[in-house]
């Protein structure tokens, strides 16, 4: 019997300074996404790079270079494409979401290129500037801890402040008591908004469906 095909795909950015021998810190987050989308398919991709201490990193410094944030994206964006068109995929229906530096990265990566994914899951983590366009067709969901003190929370505010003034499709769920880490609450909160939040390109196609069935019928 032949396996359905795939209709999501989620890619996964881990945080860096991670071991190689250390835990998979997102495989809750994947259980969760297996559960809810069990047709969907899911691949995590690890930091190219190593520091001193054998640790993964995105990047070479704390916080990345202009240069090495362009070389991430790029190096992301020709992955994601790839994968998209290995399993006949349209970007519609890829998703990204990654954890503090992955989530950086994800969030500049829809900043810098169009037509990349449909849905950011940004866990942890916030842009490298206030965002000064609204990507695209994009569902940018922040997820993040009150009391998390590598990623502030009050950057967070700020760019998702930014990005509805630019008329961006986005939520900004900050939880109390929260640290940097991926917590439960946090993943529930992500399903929860894959669950329930629509995006807008779907409102817009329904409302010029419904504009086109209500037209009167041209004359012969």
């Amino acid at each position: 019997m032949s396996q359905a095909p795939h209709d999501l795909l989620f890619v996964l950015l881990p945080d860096g300074g991670i071991a190689p021998d250390g835990p998979d810190t997102l495989e809750p987050l994947a259980a969760a996404l297996r559960t809810q989308y069990p047709q969907a398919a899911l691949l995590t991709l690890n930091p190219p790079l190593r520091d001193a201490e054998g640790r993964y990193r995105w990047w070479r410094d704390e916080r990345p270079s202009p240069e090495d944030l362009a070389a991430a994206v790029a190096a992301l964006t020709a992955q994601l494409r790839a994968e998209g068109a290995r399993l006949d995929l349209p970007w519609q229906r890829v998703a990204l979401a990654g954890h503090g530096d992955g989530a950086l990265l994800a969030l500049e990566a829809v900043q810098a290129e169009p037509a990349l994914v449909g849905r950011v899951l940004a866990f942890a983590g916030s842009h490298l500037g206030r965002p000064e366009h609204a990507p695209q067709d994009v569902c940018v969901h922040l997820l993040h801890g009150l009391a998390d003190p590598r990623y502030p929370y009050r950057y967070v505010v700020d760019a998702a402040q930014a990005l509805v003034d630019l008329g961006a499709d986005v939520t900004a769920d900050l939880l109390p008591h929260l640290d940097h880490g991926l917590h439960p609450a946090l993943i529930d909160k992500a399903m929860e908004q894959l669950r329930s939040f629509i995006p807008a390109r779907l409102w817009r196609e329904a409302l010029i469906a419904a504009q086109e069935s209500e037209a009167p019928a041209g004359r012969s």
